[in-house]
């Protein structure tokens, strides 16, 4: 293996990945849980609780926290998926130790007091008022919620105003009591780091985390179905904004290596079939692409394009064009090579950061419970067929379809009628 594992003894799993060239650390603390892991009265709870670590302790205030870290010379953040929280800093390799305590200190004994909640509160708010500004966010969501109306991989991760405005010190304790505990835990560190010592130090700092049965990936299903059809979203804007894809391939599917390939030559750069045709001959949008969004059990295609109300049909059409060319094996030899070459350079490209390093090998092992290395990781794009990339086309192609839109249309429009 191309990096090193230890599971300590209370459960925490501790990953890192050396790199010799570099003289920083992108240290990363993973907890397996995301939207799709919430209640319904939970829905945004996750991010919310993320939010939440950045409050504040019983030993330093958010303000003092935040100072600490710029001391340190440390970038910090942290992100919600729908299937896992992480919390991450890059910084200057000396400084390991220091910023290992401090975000021990965070995730252990976050204060999460009812004045901060409320605050706190207004702040995630506003983050969903900026994404209900934005149609290509709604589009986005609302293609989620109708692919999957039953499940909670369709819901937005950061909930909505009503469940993010009921959540208080209790409720938000009670999730973390629930969700952070030492099973559910990865610690992941790309870059000039000494696995031993960081095993040592989590040792030292997280032996009070506690422990649980199980891992709250046992509580999860996969959805059973999928649903199809148009979905519309009434709104004022200059643009209309479209989603239109379904069903496809997960994470642990040995075929998204064909999957990828055969995606980029779809729509997943300025070459591909849809950003030639749609673009730059028809001159019917100014973004439009494809993309494979893969969960631990699930996942789906989807393409995006953004134009003037009077042309959504026929960007429709052109979409459906080119898919039933997919379907039909309308893929070369020469489209396979560029599509190797260029997912090849982004790889090698991914290397470059110490920070894409460490995002790339929790991702993998989260849902994988294992990585590959570069080169296993080319070996296996190499390995990569053009039947195969046939069969990628037809099953994206072939799939039932939801057709989300976002725009000033009546309620009941619909395309082709």
């Amino acid at each position: 293996m191309y990096y090193r594992k230890t599971i300590l003894d209370n459960g925490i799993t501790v990953l890192s990945e050396y790199v010799p060239s570099v003289h920083s650390i992108s240290l990363g603390f993973w907890f397996q849980v995301g939207s799709r892991d919430e209640l319904e009265i939970e829905a945004g709870m996750s991010h919310f609780n993320e939010h939440m670590m950045f409050k504040g302790t019983p030993s330093v205030d958010a303000q003092q926290l935040s100072e600490r870290f710029d001391r340190l010379g440390a970038r910090q953040n942290a992100f919600t998926s729908k299937e896992a929280t992480c919390y991450y800093a890059d910084f200057i390799d000396e400084s390991l130790a220091s910023i290992f305590e401090l975000m021990s200190d965070m995730v252990l004994n976050a204060s999460m007091q009812q004045e901060h909640c409320e605050l706190e509160r207004e702040v995630v708010i506003e983050e969903i008022a900026r994404s209900e500004d934005d149609p290509e966010d709604i589009a986005y969501e609302l293609f989620c919620k109708s692919l999957w109306p039953d499940h909670t991989l369709g819901l937005p991760v950061a909930g909505t105003r009503e469940s993010v405005g009921s959540f208080g010190k209790e409720e938000a304790r009670a999730f973390h009591d629930k969700h952070y505990h030492a099973q559910n835990c990865t610690i992941i560190a790309a870059g000039n780091v000494d696995h031993d010592e960081l095993v040592a130090l989590a040792n030292t700092f997280l032996s009070t985390m506690p422990t649980a049965s199980q891992g709250n990936e046992a509580a999860r299903f996969a959805p059973t179905s999928s649903e199809s059809g148009q979905f519309n979203y009434q709104k004022d804007t200059e643009q209309a904004h479209l989603f239109l894809g379904g069903q496809s391939i997960s994470m642990r599917d040995d075929r998204r290596y064909a999957f990828n390939m055969a995606n980029f030559v779809l729509g997943g750069s300025m070459s591909s079939r849809l950003f030639q045709e749609v673009r730059e001959k028809l001159g019917l949008v100014y973004s439009v692409y494809s993309h494979l969004s893969p969960y631990v059990d699930a996942g789906f295609f989807a393409v995006y394009a953004g134009t003037r109300p009077d042309n959504v049909e026929k960007v429709v059409e052109v979409i459906y064009r080119e898919l039933d060319k997919f379907a039909q094996g309308d893929i070369s030899e020469d489209d396979r090579s560029l599509a190797l070459n260029a997912i090849k350079g982004s790889l090698a490209l991914n290397l470059e950061s110490t920070s894409q390093r460490m995002r790339n090998l929790g991702m993998s092992y989260l849902a994988r419970k294992d990585a590959q290395s570069y080169e296993e990781t080319i070996a296996r794009y190499e390995s990569v067929t053009l039947e195969m990339m046939h069969e990628a086309a037809q099953d994206i192609a072939q799939s039932d379809k939801v057709l989300a839109l976002v725009g000033d249309f009546a309620p009941d429009y619909r395309i082709g009628e």
